[in-house]
């Protein structure tokens, strides 16, 4: 039985569904006590519903991660419930909301997508980085995305946004080290959660057209990804991206 994380505590934001969800659940079963930060706080119980039980301690706070007294709160209560917070995953998002081009993306959908993915990572970091400092252990796993690695001619406030959760990584990566905090991302292409699906079936067929397996990956699997980042297993890996995307794009160096 894989237990890496026995004795762990991995915050999680936006664990109410998706990617997110599948990572508390498979964080669980190998051994970690999750806690989770969401705006919808009815999924995030769901969530936390399916933790304990496998047998772990769950915490939720409903929040919004661009503010960041509910952020700190939320981190402060989770350490008094959980007693630390040992790993991160950066995972809160939100779509574009349709297939936008610049001259349609009005400057609160900017401000709106660039706070959530990046402002919300930002703060959920700094809260707690002070932590994982003082225990000199760490593991912080961003999600970005494939478009934040090679663009795409639509929603170019979706790409920035995860483009400069790239950015954030390496840095992190490089400031975080000697305190042994390894920080990475992950890059998933079509993944079937709700944000994905409710475009339809055919915009999603459309997408799954352009990989070479010619389909979405389940939540399942890209929580597959971002659970070795946090393992020992990955222990050798820090400041790097991995995009689980079916083969689209095909990148690396």
């Amino acid at each position: 039985m894989n237990d890496h994380f026995t004795g762990k505590v991995a915050l999680i934001t936006g664990a109410a569904s998706g990617i997110g969800a599948a990572s508390a659940r498979l964080m669980a079963e190998r051994g970690a006590d999750v806690a989770i930060i969401d705006v919808n706080e009815e999924g995030a119980e769901r969530t936390a519903a399916g933790i304990r039980e496998r047998g772990r301690r769950s915490a939720v706070r409903a929040g919004d991660v661009t503010e960041a007294g509910a952020v700190e709160a939320a981190v402060a209560s989770f350490r008094a419930t959980l007693g630390r917070i040992d790993i991160l995953v950066n995972n809160a998002g939100i779509g574009s909301g349709g297939g936008f081009l610049v001259e349609e993306i009005t400057e609160a959908a900017f401000e709106r997508m660039l706070a959530v993915h990046v402002k919300g990572a930002f703060l959920c970091t700094k809260a707690v980085v002070p932590v994982m400092k003082q225990n000199r252990f760490g593991r912080i796993v961003n999600v970005s995305s494939n478009r934040g690695l090679v663009g795409f001619e639509r929603s170019s406030h979706y790409c920035a946004a995860k483009a400069a959760l790239l950015g954030l990584t390496k840095a992190w990566a490089k400031e975080f080290a000697p305190w042994g905090i390894r920080v990475n991302a992950v890059a998933p292409g079509l993944v079937l959660t709700p944000m994905s699906t409710v475009h339809g079936m055919d915009a999603i067929n459309e997408e799954a057209s352009w990989n070479l397996q010619k389909r979405g990956a389940e939540p399942e699997e890209i929580a597959s990804t971002i659970a070795f980042l946090a393992s020992p297993e990955a222990d050798y890996f820090t400041g790097q991206v991995l995009s689980p995307n079916g083969g689209d794009p095909i990148v690396g160096i």
